[in-house]
């Protein structure tokens, strides 16, 4: 059995999604694991993960464009925003997804389906500098 932990950062643009499979993926191809669980863990409050489409890139644009209409930057009754106006709604946007992802492995691949990707989600307007924590666990 062997246990790998490692990380990377991943620079953003400001709110979006950025697609980061294929660094998942290559610290997999990495480690020689064949079977077993990878854990994907972004280490900051407002940014997330989700699993989700990467063939088309409009289901991306509807997501984005879903998450402004349910958690608006203007809306009146948010007081933390000692940041700018976007410091409240990233850490509720966060919370609205997920900070970790666990996916199988099995023949030494992420067993994702045909169109899913894993995604770190940005939910701060400002570029910033996230880091993601890899765990992989098998044989």
């Amino acid at each position: 059995m062997k246990a790998i932990t490692e990380s990377f950062d991943v620079s953003t643009k400001g709110k979006g999604t950025y697609e980061i499979t294929s660094q998942v993926e290559s610290l997999l191809r990495a480690s020689g694991i064949r079977t077993g669980l990878a854990t994907v863990f972004v280490r900051h409050t407002s940014a997330s993960l989700v699993i989700y489409e990467n063939a088309d890139p409009t289901a991306r644009a509807d997501l984005h464009r879903y998450f402004e209409d349910l958690v608006p930057e203007d809306h009146p009754g948010l007081i933390h925003t000692a940041e700018g106006p976007d410091d409240s709604t990233s850490h509720l946007r966060m919370v609205l997804t997920r900070t970790s992802e666990s996916i199988p492995i099995a023949d030494g691949r992420l067993q994702l389906g045909t169109w899913q990707g894993v995604y770190l989600f940005e939910h701060r307007n400002s570029p910033h500098r996230r880091t993601v924590t890899v765990s992989l666990l098998g044989v």
